[in-house]
């Protein structure tokens, strides 16, 4: 039933083209089994955000960091090792990883769940494998934005304030931990505040997993008809070139969604019940210390956002093409390395449980029945 059709052939896949998934289907020999795509993504996926978390962090801080300061982060490297040194491993580099975790395993599970029914539909309705990746790389992402979105916001903020009471880098948050953050932004911005920078993060990661998957299938096939002979198993350095390949060039394109989405989540609401103040010290001494500064250069201390193009166009116009870019060095080093770790262990995991399916180990319920 997962072969594309026939020509010529009436049947079961003219009537019900939709392909329907189930946990002990094996997927012919085109597809791996559903129940085992679901899984090894979700593995796959959420290892991959684990083990690249402290990149990310360095990320936001440096996308993060107010502009109408001195930046305290100028590189990648120089963030890394100063907020390993300033505030430790686990509550500054890994400041967040919690509701990354709780937004990751469902969310990449859901992902690729969404994806593998889409993509395997669609081929068999003769539709072009690239759109067909690119469409299903879209819808799997919009499915599982509504399970991570929360979980983003939560991690992002965590992110950019580092350690509880921490002296290190003003971010605006104080928070004691992930529960004490939910209470604390749904209490003064409102529930609603757990889905700021939605459209932002849909605008970014939509395109940017149905380039990532597309060009992963694609490098994949290209690399499966020169580097190894039918029916062979590619072999990790391939799997690893290729996934890297297709989260750097994805990374690169959609990084200015990327640091509008950082900015969107980490600003307070308008109508929050606490509003920043601005002092009228800081005003008199920005025009005593330079009064030849045009009033341009005289803006409150914080920015507030009304919505996507509005950030852009407000970065652009003050610091250039540079404010939407800004950590793309660290995105493209983050997304080529998670996209890498995660199809690597994707394909392993793969392989793992078609051997224990050989075995009639897999899928839980034939483990079960050995036990009943």
């Amino acid at each position: 039933m997962n072969q594309p059709p026939e020509p010529g052939h009436g049947s079961r896949q003219t009537l019900l083209p939709f392909v329907i998934p189930s946990i002990i289907s094996d997927g012919g020999e085109r597809y791996p089994p559903f129940f085992d795509a679901c899984v090894a993504g979700g593995i796959g996926g959420s290892t991959a955000d684990f083990i690249m978390h402290s990149v990310d962090t360095v990320k936001t801080r440096l996308q993060g960091q107010p502009h109408n300061r001195a930046h305290k982060y100028t590189s990648m490297v120089q963030a890394y090792k100063l907020i390993g040194k300033q505030e430790g491993i686990m509550r500054g580099l890994y400041a967040g990883v919690t509701p990354a975790m709780i937004g990751s395993i469902p969310g990449t599970t859901l992902y690729f769940a969404i994806y593998e029914l889409t993509k395997r539909t669609l081929n068999n309705l003769s539709v072009p494998e690239v759109a067909s990746h690119l469409t299903a790389g879209s819808l799997g992402d919009l499915a599982a934005s509504f399970i991570y979105v929360p979980s983003e916001v939560l991690k992002t903020r965590l992110q950019l304030q580092g350690r509880y009471n921490n002296p290190h880098f003003i971010s605006g948050y104080n928070y004691k931990n992930t529960w004490h953050a939910t209470k604390m932004i749904v209490k003064y911005d409102g529930f609603g505040a757990l889905f700021h920078g939605f459209r932002a993060t849909i605008l970014r990661d939509v395109p940017y997993s149905a380039i990532q998957f597309a060009c992963y299938e694609q490098f994949k096939k290209f690399a499966q008809r020169n580097f190894i002979q039918p029916g062979e198993q590619l072999p990790i350095s391939i799997d690893m070139v290729t996934g890297s390949l297709a989260g750097g060039i994805a990374g690169a394109i959609t990084t200015p969604l990327d640091v509008m989405k950082t900015l969107l989540q980490t600003q307070q609401s308008s109508n929050s019940k606490k509003k920043p103040v601005v002092s009228p010290s800081t005003t008199t001494t920005l025009t005593t210390t330079a009064p030849n500064t045009t009033p341009k250069l005289i803006e409150p201390p914080v920015k507030h956002y009304s919505g996507i193009i509005d950030g852009m166009i407000y970065n652009y116009k003050s610091q250039g093409l540079s404010g939407l870019f800004r950590g793309i060095g660290p995105r493209v080093f983050w997304t080529s390395l998670q996209s890498s770790i995660m199809f690597v262990v994707y394909e392993q995991v793969l392989h793992l449980q078609a051997n224990l399916r050989e075995k009639g180990e897999w899928p839980p319920s034939k483990a079960a029945e050995r036990f009943v």
